[in-house]
């Protein structure tokens, strides 16, 4: 179990938690890995700091937007340089158990699937633990047009299964669309009951504004993935549902 796999990791003034971040990888007991930061374009010293690091450990590789993109053309820039089998995300405040890749990707060689998965936790900014966001054994495109339960800093997908695949470029929701992309070519997607990441809850993250989340859902229903209007609508308040219920998780 020596494959290469490749993380992907956007930055915009991500000062606070970054280091964090990068340490949880650091930490992983699978070592054949490398991580790909695509800065877009912060405006504090977020750049700084990545490329401290890249100095000490060269499989940290960096780059930087000259204007601000959104998270998925930085996701899609840091795939486009990556090397590795496997694609792996993990955004700049989030973190990783030091087992996440040694457990996933042997149980992806096992299933021998395309796309996996695993239960989360919630923490909030001082890095207490919350609520635990689990996920099904098993999804697949239809099922996951009524609710995404792939979290995306738990994902990690095999290029030499479905070739390597780019998010589209809007500001949010970007990393579903890419999922059902991958299940559209693979089949099911298949999820680990282990907690494997720690996906941190701020006031002010994009994930947090509901009214504009919901916006970019509807618009990747509509315009995005071209549903007509009935079949939006049903998708769109199984969302809500499911949105409603994961929030007091």
């Amino acid at each position: 179990m020596n494959s290469l796999v490749s993380i992907i990791m956007p930055t915009y003034n991500s000062s606070k938690y970054i280091e964090d971040s990068i340490n949880s990888i650091l930490k992983q007991t699978y070592k054949h890995w490398e991580l790909i930061i695509t800065d877009d374009h912060s405006n504090d010293n977020t750049f700084d700091i990545i490329s401290k690091y890249s100095l000490i450990y060269p499989q940290i590789k960096i780059f930087k937007h000259e204007k601000n993109l959104g998270a998925g053309a930085a996701r899609n820039n840091s795939i486009e340089h990556s090397s590795g089998r496997f694609i792996a995300f993990l955004d700049s405040d989030d973190l990783w158990h030091p087992n996440k890749l040694e457990k996933q990707i042997s149980f992806m060689l096992k299933k021998e699937c395309a796309l996996s998965y695993s239960y989360y936790q919630k923490i909030n900014e001082d890095g207490q633990l919350k609520g635990i966001i689990k996920a099904p054994k098993f999804t697949n495109s239809k099922k996951l047009l009524f609710t995404n339960v792939i979290g995306c800093l738990t994902a990690i997908y095999d290029t030499q299964k479905v070739g390597k695949l780019y998010m589209p470029l809007i500001r949010r929701r970007q990393d579903m669309a890419l999922w059902l992309k991958i299940m559209n070519i693979s089949g099911n997607a298949y999820g680990i009951p282990e907690i494997l990441a720690y996906y941190r809850v701020s006031k002010n993250s994009l994930s947090g504004n509901k009214y504009n989340a919901a916006k970019s859902q509807w618009h990747l229903y509509r315009n995005i993935l071209t549903l007509g209007f009935v079949k939006s609508s049903i998708y769109f308040i199984s969302y809500a549902f499911f949105g409603l219920i994961k929030k007091f998780k």
